[in-house]
């Protein structure tokens, strides 16, 4: 089981954004080609990161950029923007485990918590890592 790609699509988008801006006009087919997607799935990341406040989108040809610096947008912040998450639960129960089973009664119960803890460190990890790092690792990883 992975979590869903939109949210590794959607930092490459960001870092693309971060990158080329002061050279390209930043486009959905722009930021398609890079990702190797359709267009409208990137118009559609693009819309969920607009609506959480991490770019701006002009209509017809204005592109696309950030609507706040690199430094301050983490990796949560994305995470929350795109997955959908049901709840904002990471881990969903399997449903009606017997309950004339001693495990399937207690389940829930037992591997909720340790559940929840998993989900605020991963949390707390998410938080601490920046579009600006990205971009970084990926200025030194390509020579810039």
């Amino acid at each position: 089981m992975q979590i869903a790609s939109r949210l590794t699509v959607a930092v490459h988008v960001l870092v693309c954004i971060e990158l080329f801006k002061p050279d390209h006009k930043i486009t959905s087919d722009f930021l398609a080609s890079s990702v190797n997607a359709n267009p409208v799935v990137i118009r559609r990341l693009l819309q969920q990161l607009k609506a959480a406040g991490i770019v701006r989108v002009l209509r017809g040809t204005g592109g696309a950029d950030t609507a706040r610096p690199a430094s301050e947008i983490t990796l949560l912040d994305i995470y929350r923007a795109v997955e959908c998450v049901e709840g904002g639960e990471l881990f969903h129960f399997h449903e009606n485990p017997n309950p004339l089973c001693p495990v399937g009664k207690h389940i829930h119960t037992v591997l909720g918590g340790r559940l929840a803890q998993i989900q605020r460190e991963l949390e707390h990890a998410m938080e601490a890592v920046t579009i600006q790092d990205i971009l970084a690792d990926m200025q030194a990883q390509i020579g810039q």
